[in-house]
């Protein structure tokens, strides 16, 4: 069963769960195969019921210890823009929808979506744009995501302190 895995994290994005259970959104997915979404809802004021999405197989919870089963088990990740929710989806090897809350100021989420983006890693949208990003996007697009070389970097720090 084709699934996709929302996440807000530790935050609280409503507007987002109200976006992808619209009727609208739902049949979007439903359009290219999904069948399941399951949605981690963080601590925002909404927790859908599973018959609230008429379209689509609908699960949510708020909180677990870990939603790493979630997004292996996933097709497609939809995420807000918070880097370590974007990092766990890219390490993965999911393909990644990212939406921005436009509603913050000084919106560093934006920043990190853009660049991500522009390396090809994953698709952004906000929550007005959500069901047209998910109607006319393309997977086929995105590049693996390459986790950082952390023993490069720690020969570098070795070398530029004396220590080799």
């Amino acid at each position: 069963m084709k699934t996709v895995f929302l996440t807000v994290g530790t935050t609280s994005f409503d507007e987002l769960i109200e976006s992808v259970t619209r009727s609208e959104a739902a049949q979007a997915l439903k359009a290219r195969g999904y069948e399941r979404l399951v949605l981690q809802v963080g601590r925002g004021s909404l927790l859908p019921a599973a018959d609230s999405c008429p379209h689509i197989q609908l699960e949510a919870f708020r909180f677990k210890d870990s939603i790493a089963e979630d997004i292996r088990q996933a097709d497609l990740v939809i995420s807000h823009a918070g880097a370590g929710s974007c990092l766990e989806a890219l390490g993965a090897g999911k393909p990644l929808l990212v939406v921005v809350n436009d509603k913050l100021m000084d919106n560093h989420q934006l920043e990190l979506a853009r660049q991500l983006h522009a390396d090809s890693h994953l698709l952004y949208c906000t929550c007005s744009t959500l069901t047209e990003t998910l109607s006319t996007m393309d997977l086929s697009v995105l590049q693996p995501f390459q986790p950082g070389q952390t023993k490069s970097f720690a020969n570098f720090l070795d070398k530029a302190l004396g220590l080799k």
